[in-house]
Parts: structure tokens; sequence; C-alpha cells
């Protein structure tokens, strides 16, 4: 056996989970084991910290497997308004028969030992969150070269495909802040003074075609309209006109 193939079984002993792809490489995935059991432990020490990580985590944030199937235990206790401590969640990985692969009953018990209460516990999460973005970079980033090399690739199909896993990324990471009710006021009352000044009783961007705007009350923010039709039926003469009349004659801005 090389000394290269005898390193990687040390250390995959060692580390079970580690992707041997990075091993062949020689470098360690983004990680934070420690933030990552620090997480469980306030978890399960205290009832209010899953309401403080549920919207930044998911299973998948986590790097090691154990650490996955307990998150992923927690958050079913949650959604079923559940207790989640240190009983709860044994009792349900062991409903699920996943309490070998979640590391047994000792380990579970001893992630309660590795913080001592959930003060940090949402900025601890946020660096969990971080490095798994770091590691899905990594992965859509290596699949992208991979496929890039291959000759019979369509350069537009590898195009889209790399837009696409980097949106879904960025989607399904995306802060998702608040916005207090002093900001939000004032621009709904805004809106509903228009809306009550159009005498056309439409709430949206008019499209100039009376029947079109009787079904949609106009275009609606936020709105994503697909126009589809076999080709020749005029879609582009259609959207053309749509976007000359909002602004020609309604003074919308149209890109």
């Amino acid at each position: 056996m090389s000394e290269l193939k005898k390193k990687e079984s040390n250390f995959q002993r060692k580390r079970p989970d580690m992707a041997a792809a990075d091993l062949r490489l020689g470098k360690v995935p983004p990680q934070a084991i420690e933030l990552e059991e620090a997480v469980l432990g306030a978890i399960m020490l205290e009832k209010d910290a899953i309401a403080v990580v549920i919207d930044i985590l998911n299973s998948k944030s986590f790097y090691l497997n154990k650490h996955q199937e307990i998150y992923a235990a927690m958050h079913i206790l949650f959604e079923r308004s559940e207790p989640v401590d240190m009983l709860t969640v044994v009792q349900r990985l062991r409903q699920e028969g996943k309490l070998e692969a979640a590391g047994g009953i000792q380990y579970v018990a001893s992630l309660t030992n590795k913080v001592t209460s959930s003060a940090n516990v949402e900025f601890h999460a946020r660096i969990v969150s971080q490095k798994f973005v770091q590691r899905a970079l990594i992965e859509a980033s290596s699949d992208i070269i991979k496929d890039a090399y291959e000759a019979t690739t369509d350069v537009f199909d590898l195009l889209d495909k790399a837009e696409q896993s980097l949106f879904e990324i960025t989607e399904n990471n995306m802060s998702r802040g608040v916005e207090s009710i002093a900001t939000i006021l004032p621009k709904v009352q805004q809106k509903m003074e228009e809306m009550g000044a159009r005498e056309d009783g439409l709430t949206g961007t008019p499209t100039g075609f009376a029947d079109l705007d009787a079904l949609t009350s106009g275009w609606q923010p936020s709105d994503l309209i697909i126009l589809a039709a076999r080709p020749g039926m005029g879609k582009t003469s259609f959207t053309l006109a749509l976007a000359q009349n909002a602004a020609k004659f309604f003074k919308k801005s149209v890109a």
C-alpha cells in the first residue's frame, strides 16, 4: 500500500464522514465541529434555543452525519410542538431507527456538556451555516470544472447549470431578516392611497388591454408572468406592446 493510501485509510478511520475526494486533494472541507456540538448541546439545554436557529440551519448544514441525524430529530420535535431535550431527542432517534447512526445515547448526552448556556447559540449557528455554504460552493465548483473539461458538454447548458447551482445556494441560505412595523406602515399607507385614488379600479400596472386588465387587475408587484405559445403566434409582439403601453401611457419604468 502506498504512503498516500495509508494516510487516507488512517484518516478515514478517524473521520468516517470525510469525503474521499477531499482526502485525495489533501484538503479538509470547511467545518466547525466544536460549534456544531455547542449548537446541538444548547438546543437540548434550553427550550428556546431551537427557535433561534430554526431559520438559520437545516440538517444538511452540519458536517458530521451524526449531527445531521440529531438535528433532524430536533426539527421533527419542534414542528410537532414537543419538548426538545436530551431524553426526547434520544427517544425520537430510537423511533426513527437512527440512534446508532447518531452516535448512541452516550454521545447525544455528551453534547450537553459542550456548552453551559444558549447565550451565543445564534452566533455559533451562523458560523456553522457559513461553513456549509463554503462546502456547497466547493461542491458546485467541482462539478462545474468537471463538466467544463468534457468535450461533449454544451457550453450554454453548462452556463445555465452553473447559474442555477449558485442561485440555489444563495436562495437556500439567504438572510431572512425582519422589518419593523414603523418601516412597513408608511409603505402600506402610500400604496393604499394610490389604489384608492385610481378611477379604473386596477391595483397594479395596467397592460393597456382592457380584457386582460379585468382578469388580472394589472401587473402586481413581485409577479412573474410567463407568456407561452407556439412559435410564430406573436409572443414577442404582444410583450413589446405591453412594455410600450406601460412606459408610454402609464409612465412606468420598463427593462
